[in-house]
Parts: C-alpha cells; sequence; structure tokens
C-alpha cells in the first residue's frame, strides 16, 4: 500500500502547476493533501478511481484538509472527535479515516507565527490532538500523516543555530514531537535513514533558497511502533514543485 501527503498550499494553485500530472504518476492507493485553502464547491478534480473527503476551513483560502483514497474506509470523522465537540474543527486540520486495520489520520498543525504569538494555542491543540491519537491508538494502530509545522531534532533544519527557539523549531514545539514519539509513535523517514541529513520538505520562497536546499524537514508520516513489521520504504520527493513543500511517501506491506 502506497501512501503519499503533500501540503500544496493552495490547491488550485497546486493544479496549475502540475498537482494532477504527480498524483496520477504516483498512484498512490492513499493521497492527503493539507493547506488547501478552499471551500466547497471550488474546484472539481478529475480522478475517478479515488473516493474524496474534504475538511474545509471556516475561514475562506486559509487552512483545509482532503484525503483522496482508493479504498473506501468505514467512517470519516472531521476534526478530533465530532461525536464529543459537535463540530468540524473550524480550521479543517483534521481528517481521519477508519479502516479496517488502522486509522488514517490527515493533520496540518498550527503554525505558531513568527513572533510565536500563536504558541500557547499550538501547545494547547497539540494536548488536544495527542490526547485524540493515543485514544485512537487503543483501538487499532495509527498512521498520522501531514504537516507538524516542526523540525523535530537539529539535523532536520539547514541552519539549527540561527533558528533556535524560531517557529517551527522551539524547545516547546519540539517536546511535543518527543512526547509522541516516546510514547508508542514511530518517525518512519528516520526509522528509514536515522543519520541521513540534507532531506527536507519545506524551502521558504525566498530568492534561491529552494535551489541552495537550504529547508526544514516539516512533513512526516508517523506510525504506531507496532507497525514496524509492516513498513517496506519512507521517501521525500523533494523534486516534485507545485508548492513550498514537496510531498513524503510511505510504503506499508498492509
Amino acid at each position: 500500500m502506497k501512501l503519499v501527503s503533500w501540503n500544496v498550499n493552495g490547491l488550485r494553485a497546486c493544479v496549475k502547476k502540475g498537482f494532477l500530472e504527480y498524483f496520477h504518476q504516483v498512484d498512490a492507493d492513499i493521497f492527503s493533501i493539507q493547506e488547501t485553502k478552499l471551500q466547497e464547491g471550488q474546484i472539481e478534480l478529475s480522478i475517478p478511481d479515488y473516493h474524496q473527503y474534504w475538511n474545509y476551513a471556516i475561514k475562506k483560502g486559509y487552512s483545509g484538509t482532503a484525503v483522496f483514497t482508493k479504498i473506501k474506509p468505514i467512517h470519516v470523522t472531521y476534526g478530533l472527535d465530532e461525536e464529543e465537540t459537535g463540530d468540524r474543527e473550524p480550521e479543517g486540520r483534521i481528517l481521519t479515516l477508519e479502516y479496517e486495520s488502522f486509522f488514517l489520520v490527515n493533520v496540518y498543525t498550527p503554525n505558531s507565527q513568527r513572533d510565536l504569538a500563536r504558541l500557547p494555542f499550538r501547545l494547547d491543540w497539540e494536548d488536544r490532538f495527542f490526547a485524540y491519537i493515543k485514544k485512537l491508538d487503543k483501538l487499532k494502530p495509527v498512521i498520522i500523516c501531514g504537516d507538524l509545522n516542526v523540525a523535530h531534532e537539529e539535523i532536520d533544519l539547514k541552519n539549527p543555530k540561527s533558528n533556535k527557539n524560531n517557529s517551527g523549531f522551539t524547545e516547546e514545539e519540539r517536546g511535543k514531537m518527543t512526547r509522541m514519539l516516546g510514547t508508542g509513535f514511530t518517525d518512519t523517514f528516520r526509522y528509514f535513514y536515522p543519520d541521513e541529513k540534507e532531506r527536507y520538505t519545506w524551502w521558504s520562497y525566498m530568492n534561491k533558497v529552494r535551489e541552495r536546499n537550504i529547508g526544514w524537514r516539516i512533513d512526516y508520516f508517523l506510525v504506531s511502533n507496532r507497525l514496524h513489521d509492516f513498513l517496506v520504504s519512507a521517501d521525500i520527493d523533494a523534486d516534485i514543485h507545485g508548492s513550498d513543500h514537496c510531498p513524503v511517501i510511505l510504503e506499508l506491506d498492509v
């Protein structure tokens, strides 16, 4: 089974830059996207072999997630837990698809903002998300994919010293990832490539930054540890443009 995740930073713009060509070429069983930046009815995708699930933000042109899957899920949850909250999360950041042998959670984690003005909101959100994931993991294994908006270790960004305590590399944000990985989850890219450097998934739009590979690895596939025996490969498609992020790929034998 092949899974792909990509923060497209505006799906309508990404479609004009080759999204569908890549989508059909990679031929994923489940393709998750973040930061769709659109509302219902603003785009129609011709992908007839896939079921489509969308979680739109209330705010127009902001956030949003979607999953395109060849395998119809048993159940789809919009937000942290629609049964408990009664809503679909106003920023459209989470989509959970339940399958027979696992949950897939597609997530776009809030950015703390350059001045860290949203860091308290982010940390509270992280706690609620963590509790939600642990609840799911008690039922069956979980696969988390998406833009988690954090470079976990110094190896995960080009300039760790100059970015210390900047948004996406604060001790608090990194600590939340450490907690997740310390309680039964695996960063699949590091599972296969524990020491590989300069493998990034996001680059600033500033001049020549991507060409010089001055990037961050902030897009992930995390899995419950009990899926280790089913992991086949993990990769980063850094040559694929169309967004300031690139796609990440996970293959499992499930």
